[in-house]
């Protein structure tokens, strides 16, 4: 499977935004609802280059789904870049590569991408 960045995110408007949105800057994206759905995509073998992930969710919040995949060796590598509306000392808990701060900004999201996952396609030269 080619580089892909894995959205994470229970709000489905916005994970459908993203998702979109990066498609069209060039990116391979697939998205999750929550933890437990993103873990068993990520139980098939598919690597992402990066994961977005939304830290408050139903079901697996980005809390537990950091530390599980934390636990695996095979996963833990993986770099996260946190969204969240939590600030403080609760979202610095989670390990990280980096934290976007919501509401986002598309062009924040894709330079925080673009630092672990290259685009398919540079449509800037297009």
């Amino acid at each position: 499977m080619e580089p892909y960045i894995l959205v994470v995110e229970d709000d489905r408007d916005l994970r459908e935004i993203l998702c979109e949105s990066l498609r069209l800057e060039g990116f391979g994206v697939v998205g999750a609802e929550h933890g437990e759905a993103a873990l068993r995509h990520l139980k098939t073998g598919a690597r992402p280059c990066v994961i977005l992930l939304d830290l408050m969710m139903p079901i697996m919040d980005g809390w537990t789904f950091r530390e599980k995949i934390g636990q695996d060796r095979s996963l833990a590598q993986i770099p996260i870049i946190v969204m969240t509306a939590v600030g403080g000392e609760r979202a610095k808990l989670v390990p990280s590569n980096g934290t976007l701060s919501k509401p986002l900004e598309i062009g924040a999201v894709v330079d925080a991408v673009q630092l672990f996952c290259p685009a398919r396609v540079d449509l800037r030269r297009l």
